[in-house]
């Protein structure tokens, strides 16, 4: 079942989204221990009014665990949404490059992080979520979705282009190259 996150969900979610996020995740924050990271994406999960917030995140849930996250947010919000978490990393872990660029545009729903538990990978649950994220953009308006995905990952490429989402142009962001991916809602 996919559902909206709440912030219990925070324990089981942060690891995902820092899997998903890889490198990135250790880029944005300046900070290489794991603990500490993952304390800054619960306590960021848990607040409102931020990118890596509950509210702008689903569950897929199966006996009461969850197995996949996908977060998601309207792109052109992007600079609010990330403002709260670079302060916060800026003020505590010294991270000087605050400009960061952007990986969305405005006008896309964008995707951020979707992520499998590698338990449960396989069994087409990130596909659900890609679904419900392009549900979730139609019911709020949007007519284009967008995601990043790595050049050197050839996996997700192939699942995007399965469903529909096309190569708008690469983008370098946080020292990486990635194709900007689209699928218009009809």
């Amino acid at each position: 079942m996919i559902r909206p996150a709440s912030p219990a969900d925070a324990e089981e979610v942060v690891p995902l989204i820092i899997q998903a996020m890889g490198k990135l995740a250790h880029k944005l924050t300046n900070v290489d221990e794991e603990k500490v990271l993952i304390e800054i994406f619960t306590y960021f999960f848990q607040l409102k009014g931020n990118q890596y917030s509950y509210e702008n995140t689903l569950v897929y849930e199966e006996e009461g665990k969850v197995l996949g996250s996908l977060n998601a947010y309207d792109g052109g919000k992007l600079p609010e949404l990330r403002k709260p978490f670079l302060n916060y990393v800026a003020e505590c872990y010294q991270t000087s490059n605050l400009n960061q660029g952007t990986e969305t545009e405005t006008g896309e729903f964008y995707l951020d992080s979707i992520s499998v538990n590698p338990t449960a990978q396989g069994k087409g649950i990130g596909k659900q979520l890609i679904i419900s994220g392009i549900d979730w953009a139609e019911k709020l308006g949007h007519h284009t979705v967008g995601l990043l995905v790595e050049n050197n990952n050839p996996d997700a490429q192939r699942l995007y282009k399965k469903m529909n989402f096309v190569i708008q142009n690469e983008k370098q962001f946080m020292g990486g190259l990635y194709h900007h991916m689209v699928f218009k809602i009809k």
